[in-house]
C-alpha cells in the first residue's frame, strides 16, 4: 500500500527525524524554554506508560472476553475505540493474532507508520534502516536478536504498516494465567509483544 508522505516533508533540517528532534530540543533547552528533566519525564510517559498501557488493555480484554476478541479481529478500529482509544495515527487499525502456527511481526518499510494511540511513541529501533529492511528479508533472525525463539512449526508473517493501515499484534496468552484478573494480564503485555518482537510470559512464582 502507498505511504503518506505528507508527514515526511523535506526541509533544510537534517533528514533523520531523530536528529531534527534533538536539534530542536537543544535549542529550546538553551533558550531556557524547556526543562530537560520535565521533557524526559514526558517522553518516558508517552513511550512507556500511556501508549503501551492502552494497547495492553485492548489485548487483555480480548483474552478474557471472547465477544470482544471477535469484534477486535473483525473491526479493530471500532473495537479499540470502545475502550476510548482513538485519534490520529490510529484511524485504520487491523489486529493480527499470534497462534501456535503463526507469529506476526509489524514493520514500516518506508518510514515509521505506527499506532500512536495504543502503543505510544515508536521506539528508535522501529524507525532504523536495519530493522525496516531486515524484518522483511530475515524476520526469524531479527526475532532471534530480540530473544524471540519460535518453534519449528511456527511460520512468520510480516505486516507492512502504512498511512492507510496500522497493525496491532495480539500475542498468545501464556499458560498458567487463567486465575489472573484483566488488569493483572495487562501488566504482563509489553509494547514489543504488540509489535511482534516479544512474547508474553506468565509471571514467575
Amino acid at each position: 500500500m502507498p505511504h503518506d508522505h505528507s508527514d515526511h516533508a523535506h526541509s533544510h533540517l537534517p533528514s533523520d527525524p531523530e536528529l531534527r528532534v534533538r536539534a530542536l530540543e537543544s535549542l529550546l533547552v538553551d533558550k531556557g524554554l524547556v526543562d530537560p528533566a520535565t521533557l524526559n519525564a514526558l517522553i518516558d510517559t508517552y513511550e512507556n506508560k500511556i501508549g503501551p498501557r492502552n494497547g495492553a488493555q485492548v489485548v487483555a480484554r480480548a483474552w478474557v472476553d471472547a465477544a470482544y476478541h471477535a469484534r477486535l479481529m473483525e473491526d479493530a478500529t471500532a473495537a479499540i475505540a470502545e475502550l476510548g482509544f482513538m485519534g490520529r495515527q490510529g484511524e485504520h487499525m487491523v489486529a493480527v493474532q499470534n497462534t501456535p502456527t503463526q507469529h506476526n511481526l509489524v514493520v514500516c518499510t518506508l518510514c515509521s507508520c505506527y499506532p500512536w494511540p495504543i502503543l505510544g511513541i515508536p521506539p528508535t529501533w522501529y524507525k532504523s534502516d536495519a530493522y525496516r529492511s531486515r524484518a522483511i528479508r530475515e524476520p526469524r533472525a531479527v526475532l532471534a536478536e530480540f530473544g524471540v525463539e519460535l518453534t519449528d512449526g511456527q511460520s512468520v508473517r510480516v505486516w507492512d504498516s502504512t498511512a492507510e493501515v496500522r497493525y496491532l499484534v495480539v500475542p498468545m496468552r501464556p499458560e498458567g494465567t487463567q486465575d489472573l484478573s484483566e488488569s493483572d494480564l495487562a501488566a504482563l503485555i509489553s509494547r514489543n509483544a504488540m509489535i511482534g518482537t516479544d512474547l508474553v510470559k506468565a509471571p514467575s512464582a
